[in-house]
Parts: C-alpha cells; structure tokens; sequence
C-alpha cells in the first residue's frame, strides 16, 4: 500500500492549486483524478487578475501556447429587453480562458504524485489514516472534485440544498462563422433573466465560442435556455446553429450543508460549495480554497485533528463571509415578480448601476 501525507481528490483548479502550494513543503502529495488531462469542463472561461497573481502565472508566457483573451468591458442587457449597456474600462479586467487549456497547465506543474484516470471507489478511516481504493493511505485527505464529487458525498449533511444550474456550449468556430459572429473578444456579453435569478453570456476567445445560461432556480432551465437562445438570434445577429449544451451544477456559497473540515479532512473549490453568490464564479474561490488548505496543513505540522485543520473554516468565513444569498440571488424572491422586471429593465440600462454594482462589485470583485 502507497503511503502518502496528502490525498487530494479532484485535479481541477482548486485541487491543482493546493498541490502546487505544498510543492515545496516537504510533504508527499499525491492527487487523483477519474478524468485523464486535457479534458473538457462545463464552464464559462473567464479568470479575473487575481487568479494569474496568486498563482504567480506569467500571462504572457501562457497566452504563447493557449488562449488569454483579454476584456477590457462588457455588454450588459435584460433578455427580452431591446438595447444594453457597454462598459469599456480600456485595460484588460478579466481574461478568457478554455478550461481544457488552463486545468491542464495547472495540474502538469503542480509538483503531487499524478494517478490520472482513477475514481475513487472506497473509502475509510484506520485510526488517523484514510484508505483510499484499499491501495493509498494518508494522513490528510482534501476533496476537490466538485460537489457531485465521492469525498463532498461523503461528508454531505441532511437535506437538500439547493444548487445553481446550468447549460453551456463552448466550440471552436469554422471560418464562416467566426465571420458572421457579432461578439467582440474584449467585451463579453451578460444579460439578466428578468427575474434576476440568473444570467446568460456570451463569450469569444478568439476563434471559440463560449454561450450558456446559469440560473439559482432549477424549474424550467431548457424553456429559459431556449428563450436566451433565440433573444441572441433575434437582437444580436448570433446564428442558432451551434452544437447542442451540456449541463452542469453547484453551490454558491453559503448553501452547502456539508462540513469542509474535520478529523484528516478538508473540502475545497466546489466540493466546499464556495462560488461566488453575486456571479456563480468558481475559479477564483476555488483557488483561493486550495491555497489556503495548504496553508493549514502546512502550519499543522503533522497534527491533523480538526482542532488543527479548524482554522481553514474560520478563513474562509473571514475571506468569503457568513454566508447566504444576497441580492441577486435573493431579489427574486423578496419583491412580486412586476417590480423586480420593472427594477431590472431600468437598472441593467443605467450606466452607474451596471459598472458599480454588477461589474464593479459581483464580477470584478474591485
């Protein structure tokens, strides 16, 4: 049986993050991941500064061998509505990204031990040690492959918690295509569901495509993919024929019930249900997540109680907050239906509100 100090399971950004800040602590790390890299994710693309600074990634260096869309603004709108706002900031704010590109960089140079294409099918605990598929043990196990993941499974609480959903295409258009496509590389395109319990975009990385709709409500997902789909058509230009969406889904912060820390154990990135509730983004919190893990284990120094690793929950309560939905996951609900279109038809068309809170404030983080 393989002896390792740290077993992370998930190969994703916030796995792969954790790995590569332990890579010079001493430990033996050892990361397993059912999928072999590159692989395709179910995700918008997008990155904001912070993500390219804490993990000291070189943007033109990367941007040499994979796609680094910079955008400087953004098209904001109301589906249904005729007109949007544009925010130009004239400097790079966010950059896209394809996920088979970005999580393969990451995972290669992360330092762990790598056993890709292996799922984790067992589990347990022998005194201070986990056994993983009865052939590794560790001392600390890190789950980080998303909330569907077999260790957030594991230590999920009661109930149901509610997830946000989503449909995504991401493809890489042909030349007549990349012709006929209205949207700009350096402004991305949001536009709210009028009740304000989502949003759809529009993303261009060069010669891809990115298109999908997320959304706090689960009922009716394909009826209100299928109206963003033809607003795009009718007021944009963007043609209908696109290969079709796969789906995904996860938590925002503050409405995952499961215990992201205990006895040998932390959860990080989606596992942990930390995307942000303004934007649904995950990559930012994920990464923070990871990071912050290898600090605490790090600082545990071979003492793994959840006395010890406790201090990563108190962290991420400082960094993210208490928790809960705010108001664009819960405006939705606390107003009558007419007021809130009334308020998202005016606002999203009302340049302060738009760059101050929407951009500014949910997506930007500024």
């Amino acid at each position: 049986m393989d002896s390792r100090d740290v077993l992370i399971v998930g190969g994703g950004p916030a796995g792969s993050s954790c790995a590569w800040a332990l890579r010079h602590s001493g430990l033996d790390v050892a990361l397993i991941d059912k999928q072999v890299f590159p692989r395709d994710k179910v995700c918008g693309g997008w990155i904001t500064p912070p993500v390219l600074a804490m993990l000291e990634i070189d943007a033109d260096e990367y941007a040499s061998k994979r796609i680094l869309q910079p955008i400087t603004g953004f098209k904001t709108g109301c589906i249904g509505a005729v007109g949007a706002t544009q925010t130009d900031y004239g400097r790079p704010v966010s950059y896209g990204i394809r996920r088979r590109e970005f999580d393969e960089f990451l995972l290669r140079r992360c330092g762990a031990r790598l056993n890709e294409g292996v799922s984790l099918t067992s589990l347990k605990r022998d005194g201070d040690w986990w056994i993983a598929n009865d052939r590794i043990r560790a001392r600390v196990l890190i789950g980080a492959g998303g909330h569907f993941g077999p260790v957030a499974r594991n230590f999920s609480g009661k109930g149901k918690t509610a997830a946000v959903v989503a449909q995504e295409v991401e493809f890489v258009m042909d030349a007549g295509q990349q012709a006929a496509c209205p949207v700009r590389g350096v402004m991305p395109e949001l536009y709210f569901c009028p009740d304000m319990r989502g949003y759809g975009w529009c993303f261009r990385k060069g010669d891809v495509l990115n298109v999908g709709l997320g959304r706090a409500d689960s009922r009716g997902l394909p009826e209100h993919v299928d109206g963003f789909l033809r607003f795009l058509t009718a007021t944009t230009g963007l043609s209908s024929e696109m290969p079709a969406m796969r789906g995904h889904a996860y938590f925002l912060y503050g409405t995952s019930r499961r215990k992201v820390v205990g006895d040998g154990f932390m959860l990080i990135g989606d596992a942990a249900g930390l995307a942000y509730p303004q934007s649904g983004e995950g990559i930012l919190p994920a990464i923070e997540s990871g990071l912050l893990a290898a600090q605490t284990v790090m600082a545990a120094k071979g003492r793994y109680s959840q006395a010890q690793l406790e201090p990563y929950a108190r962290e991420l309560e400082r960094r993210f907050g208490a928790g809960g939905s705010d108001w664009l996951t819960g405006i939705g609900q606390a107003l009558p239906q007419w007021l809130v279109r009334l308020a998202a038809h005016r606002l999203l068309r009302t340049q302060w509100f738009v760059r101050g809170f929407v951009l500014d404030k949910w997506f930007l983080h500024q």
